[in-house]
């Protein structure tokens, strides 16, 4: 029997098969790579917002069903008197929403169960100044006589659903939780729309993943154009 020889493929195919070898290579590790990537930032996002995003689904139930919640608010009432030497010291009548002086807010604080510090007052009557101290479940206030020095002041707590309501609604709840809700909302689009992208690199072996995305389209925006009015 005679001996058959293969012939070896020249360089030249060699060569040629080579860069097509290594492309898919490439795609699966450029694939490989986005897709840790995509997984990290995911449960990372996940992970730093899901306090926040469990409180805010909470009082997003308890704003739904405010009305039937039944709170019912607590009203103290405070008064003293300011020293006539610090009375003395108050800015004249005018159009200025400067906070009081620190020595008058402390001896209010001292005064009355409220401390008025860093809020704005109200200097346009000649009779009278007012501080409005609101804040999260809470209204408030301050009122300074000027002629005898008489302070009064009230306190309206409304409880602790009205507190994270507030919260929720970001009302009356200072610079620091105003800058913390635009981060929280900020991670919360990292935590969606890496889940978004997941949810694409993953749908060929999930045929009802686009389906369901549809339903979450869907849903909100019939009832939008078909039940609000």
């Amino acid at each position: 029997m005679e001996a058959v020889e293969v012939a070896e493929p020249s360089v030249d195919k060699r060569a040629a098969a080579a860069p097509r070898a290594a492309q898919p290579r490439k795609s699966r590790k450029a694939r490989t790579f986005w897709l840790k990537q995509l997984h990290t930032w995911h449960w990372i996002s996940a992970a730093v917002s899901l306090t926040a995003m469990l409180l805010f689904a909470i009082t997003g139930l308890t704003l739904n069903h405010a009305a039937s919640i039944s709170a019912t608010p607590v009203v103290t009432r405070s008064s003293g008197t300011l020293p006539q030497a610090l009375l003395e010291t108050l800015p004249a009548a005018g159009d200025s929403t400067a906070p009081l002086p620190a020595p008058v807010a402390s001896a209010v604080a001292k005064a009355i169960s409220l401390d008025p510090a860093g809020y704005t007052a109200d200097w346009s009557d000649e009779g009278e100044v007012y501080v409005a101290m609101p804040g999260p479940g809470r209204d408030a206030w301050v009122s300074i006589d000027r002629n005898s020095g008489a302070i009064s002041a009230e306190n309206t707590q409304r409880g602790w659903i009205s507190y994270v309501n507030d919260l929720h609604k970001g009302r009356n709840t200072g610079s620091a939780w105003f800058w913390f809700i635009d981060v929280f909302a900020v991670v919360c689009l990292v935590f969606t729309l890496t889940g978004l992208v997941l949810l694409q690199l993953h749908s060929k072996h999930r045929p009802l993943t686009w389906p369901m995305v549809g339903l979450s389209v869907a849903i909100p925006l019939v009832i939008a154009i078909f039940f609000i009015h």
